[in-house]
């Protein structure tokens, strides 16, 4: 980058101090890798929706990480997968474009997964992006014994020695536990490039409000039915306005929102007998959307059928695809 730190200012120091760093770094890997976990560890707040269900993130969510000697902008892809639908195909556009754009590709790979052929093909295109420096981060390592852990080093090493790179790092974590999470973003630092930090002080993510709400309304709208509708559920907010009646200390901010599914056949299974499955992503929803917009939040959600919406390139395009 060519924007500097102020090299006048820094004259007068006596002692030389280590240029800040400030840059992009990405995690990359299959579906459900751990990736969005990761993120919101490294920032320390909720900025990447998670979901024990592949597939979850749709939208690239830039996670800033403020240090005194560095700021690292934390990129979520989607998982490259092998594209069914339409949105498939268009998610995994976005991963091959943000890979092109990062200072640094982090590899996520699961400890208690084997690497399979879906790993094998996402570091078999990883190698040909010759400049960017690569870490592979096996996550979860929460989940297995230190043998397994080990295994899973020399698996990750051996692939790229048979591609024919290095990995600039190879680090286990465990986001859920908080190991090695700092360490990690440690070994990031120094791979960016010279710059001033490029976000504010205490700004933790530039994704548009409006977006990160609906993404936790589709969070808590995914729990308890992966099985039924894994990924068939969108989600819009219409409008989030302040109440005008309130006085200035008890505010109140109005959120319309509509949650999509593909089938009329599906309407029930978000509604739930008495509408009570609604009503509780509304509540579980609710206490997140207060904790990242700092107000008390009324919450107005309504279902609606968008036929076939992951083929349909006009309902893609609505849905802010």
């Amino acid at each position: 980058m060519s924007a500097r730190p102020n090299q006048e200012s820094a004259a007068p120091q006596a002692e030389t101090t280590s240029p800040h760093r400030a840059g992009f770094a990405c995690f990359v890997g299959r579906p459900n890798a751990g990736k969005s976990t990761l993120t919101n560890a490294l920032v320390g707040q909720k900025v990447a929706i998670t979901s024990n269900r592949p597939q979850t993130t749709r939208h690239t969510v830039r996670g800033i990480v403020h240090r005194a000697d560095a700021q690292l902008i934390l990129v979520d892809t989607p998982g490259l997968h092998k594209p069914r639908t339409l949105l498939g195909e268009r998610l995994n556009d976005v991963v091959r474009t943000t890979w092109a754009e990062v200072d640094v590709i982090g590899f996520c790979l699961p400890a208690d997964q084997k690497l399979g052929p879906g790993d094998k093909y996402i570091v078999k295109e990883l190698a040909g992006i010759k400049k960017t420096p690569k870490i592979a981060i096996i996550t979860k390592t929460d989940l297995v014994e230190s043998k397994a852990l080990a295994e899973q080093l020399l698996a990750v090493s051996a692939l790229a020695d048979e591609l024919g790179f290095e990995w600039a790092e190879i680090i286990p974590v465990s986001a859920v536990k908080d190991q090695q999470v700092g360490l990690l973003a440690d070994l990031i630092a120094p791979l960016l490039p010279e710059s001033p930090p490029l976000y504010p002080e205490g700004d933790l993510t530039d994704e548009p409000e409006m977006v990160m709400v609906a993404e936790l309304i589709r969070e808590a709208a995914l729990e308890g039915v992966r099985d039924e509708l894994p990924h068939s559920i969108a989600v819009v907010v219409e409008e989030m306005l302040p109440r005008t009646d309130r006085p200035a200390d008890k505010p109140l901010l109005d959120i319309h929102a509509n949650v999509y599914i593909e089938r009329p056949s599906q309407k029930g299974i978000i509604i739930g007998p008495k509408g009570q499955r609604l009503k509780d992503v509304g509540t579980k929803s609710r206490k997140h959307i207060e904790a990242l917009l700092g107000t008390p939040v009324f919450l107005d959600l309504h279902v609606k059928v968008a036929k076939d919406w992951q083929r349909d390139p006009k309902q893609l395009r609505k849905l802010g695809f």
